[in-house]
């Protein structure tokens, strides 16, 4: 039977969010995976009817779960449509703030890259379901495949189902690592397991020869050996579930920008620093102080630079960025300062290099809207804007990763 119809509508160009834009009396119509030309009729089920041919610029989802899945949204476009678009975000969040930089080229990541993933778990009366929420839904499916995950997280999706289910809790959140010496698989769940479900868990976790550590609720449970990370040279191990960049390709991109632009310093700061993805590969040539509020990230970085050889000297440092930005006189012995906080951005802290004097800046963000804002204020206190360069580690999502390199103006 036919669901009652709503007005039809000319798709005229992509949001942000990859949904087509049309234009109507009242204003713009969101119409999700419409592509500009198209003509759409949107049903009140929320599924568009085209009327027109395709757009040219369609294609054939690569994933069986696209629609439902509420993390790709944009599988269904040919590869120059997404390129523009995904670079247009970054444009479009600098145009608001009145910046008018000239932005790269999309540089892209491959699919099947993606090594860290996090995942829900729920127990129902068929048994445990695993994997993402339906779009715009708390919703869970079973996720079956994903042509953006690493296939060494893919391939033990039936693996990691069993060691939910060796769990007497209804749900938990998921973790997974993949590294060089196989899963790292971070458990969250709402209360601490009884000594049988620990039995349980490390008897479940024993049986998969994949997995290379489990931990519930950042204890470690179960190692059979460390997980470990090649960063630049170093061997790093990560704690459990902590921030590490999603696709090692986009992380060397980002790192060959960092090195470029600071070649010539001989001290620099490393702000929101994680384990060390920067500060690693900074340390090769130059003295680095790293900072993060994340006191495990900050002792497993401290941890890897003890075993690499060949590194300048690195002072590692726990401090809250947020609350207790470095001050302009702090940050005026550096050369260059990297920074590459949360999603929240670095307000506090570009207000502080807004009044320092530090030459160069690389500025990394996995949000637009706040990077464009954080580059305001270092514009407003006298920096230009050298170079700025999207990346694509986020396939198929609405997300996009940007660095921007900033230069202190005469």
């Amino acid at each position: 039977m036919r669901s009652v119809t709503a007005e039809v509508w000319k798709i005229v160009r992509l949001g942000a969010q990859g949904d087509g834009i049309a234009l109507g009396a009242d204003g713009e119509r969101f119409v999700p995976f419409a592509l500009p030309g198209e003509r759409v009729r949107e049903t009140l089920g929320g599924t568009p009817e085209l009327l027109s041919e395709p757009s040219p610029d369609r294609r054939a989802p690569a994933c069986r779960h696209f629609g439902t899945c509420g993390g790709c949204v944009a599988q269904h476009m040919r590869d120059p449509l997404y390129a523009d678009w995904k670079r247009g975000i970054v444009v479009e969040a600098l145009r608001h703030r009145g910046i008018d930089a000239d932005v790269a080229r999309l540089a892209r990541t491959p699919p099947a890259s993606r090594r860290r993933a996090v995942l829900t778990a729920r127990r129902t009366t068929s048994g445990i379901v695993l994997g993402y929420h339906r779009r715009k839904s708390h919703d869970l499916f079973g996720l079956e495949e994903c042509p953006v995950l690493s296939p060494a997280i893919v391939d033990q999706l039936t693996s990691l189902r069993t060691l939910v289910a060796a769990l007497g809790v209804a749900e938990a959140r998921l973790t997974v690592l993949a590294t060089a010496s196989g899963l790292d698989v971070a458990l969250e769940t709402e209360k601490a397991l009884s000594a049988s479900d620990s039995a349980r868990l490390v008897q479940a976790a024993a049986a998969l020869s994949r997995l290379a550590r489990v931990a519930v609720n950042k204890a470690i449970a179960f190692e059979r050996t460390r997980p470990v990370l090649d960063i630049g040279g170093v061997i790093a191990t990560p704690p459990p579930g902590a921030f590490v960049q999603a696709v090692a390709e986009a992380e060397q991109m980002m790192s060959d920008a960092v090195l470029e632009a600071t070649s010539k310093a001989k001290r620099v700061a490393d702000l929101f620093c994680g384990i060390g993805a920067f500060t690693l590969r900074l340390a090769r040539r130059a003295r680095v102080l790293a900072i993060d509020s994340d006191r495990a990230s900050v002792a497993a970085l401290e941890a890897a630079a003890r075993q690499g050889q060949g590194l300048k000297p690195i002072e590692a440092r726990v401090r809250d960025l947020f609350r207790d930005p470095l001050s302009p006189r702090e940050l005026d012995v550096f050369q260059a300062v990297v920074f590459d906080p949360p999603f929240a951005g670095a307000k506090a802290q570009a207000e502080a290099l807004a009044r320092a004097s530090v030459p160069v800046i690389a500025a990394v963000s996995c949000n637009p809207a706040t990077l464009a804002r954080d580059l305001r204020i270092l514009i407003d206190g006298g920096y230009r804007i050298d170079r700025i360069i999207p990346i694509d580690q986020f396939v198929y999502s609405a997300h996009v990763e940007a660095i921007a390199i900033l230069r202190r103006g005469r």
